[in-house]
Order: structure tokens, then sequence, then C-alpha cells
């Protein structure tokens, strides 16, 4: 797999809202991070099989796999993105997004969210 030259931690930003995207994009790239962009996550996939990624950053709700699938498979297939992994959603009042986040025990960040949260939550994650 292929890791940055430069020495920077690389995130994946799984977002099917493009706008939500680049704005993850842009305040990550501002902490010094490089960001990679996918917009589902059948690509998301793809994609992490090709690079090496320090964290990945996933809405739950995505065309083609969800972010819980997104999870499971990288869970299964053992890449340890799976266990680096923090969610984004405006779904709070599922039961099921609920029961999930609690199973799985990966940091969960709720929308509408603050660029600030988001900072500190990926600079507590790759510390």
């Amino acid at each position: 797999m292929v890791k940055p030259e430069n020495g920077k931690k690389r995130i994946l930003v799984v977002e099917d809202e493009a706008v939500l995207g680049r704005l993850c994009q842009r305040v990550l790239a501002a902490d010094g991070f490089e960001v990679d962009l996918a917009n589902n996550g059948l690509t998301a996939r793809e994609i992490a099989a090709e690079k090496d990624y320090d964290l990945c950053i996933s809405d739950i709700r995505l065309p083609g796999i969800t972010g819980m699938q997104l999870y499971e498979h990288w869970k299964n297939s053992g890449n340890p993105l799976a266990e680096r992994l923090i969610f984004v959603t405006g779904d709070t009042l599922n039961n099921t997004i609920q029961d999930f986040l609690e199973h799985s025990g990966r940091p969960c960040i709720m929308k509408p969210f603050d660029p600030r949260e988001l900072s500190s939550a990926v600079r507590k994650a790759v510390a």
C-alpha cells in the first residue's frame, strides 16, 4: 500500500454530501493532514485497499454500502481502519444506528458539527 511521502498523516473522508466533504477536507488540510475524499462506501473500500490511512471519517448513511457495512467489511477483513474510524451522522434518533454505535465502540460526531469539533476529534484519534 502507498504511504504519504511528505510524512503527513493521511485521512480518508467518506461523505456523500459534497459540500460537507469539501469542508472536512479544508479543515483537516489546514490542520496539516493529507485528505482524500470518497462520496460512497464502495469507492472508500477501493481507495483504502490502495493506500494506507491513519484515520477514516465516514458518514453512516451512504449510497452503495453504508458506513456501518464499510466498518463491518474492514473489521471482517482485518483492515486496521475498522479501529481507526470516526462516524458522522445526523440520524441520532434511529435505534439501529444507536445500537450499532454502542456495539462498535467507535466515536461519532453528530451533524451539524462545528469544524473545531471535527479537528478536536481527529487530533484525539491520531494522538
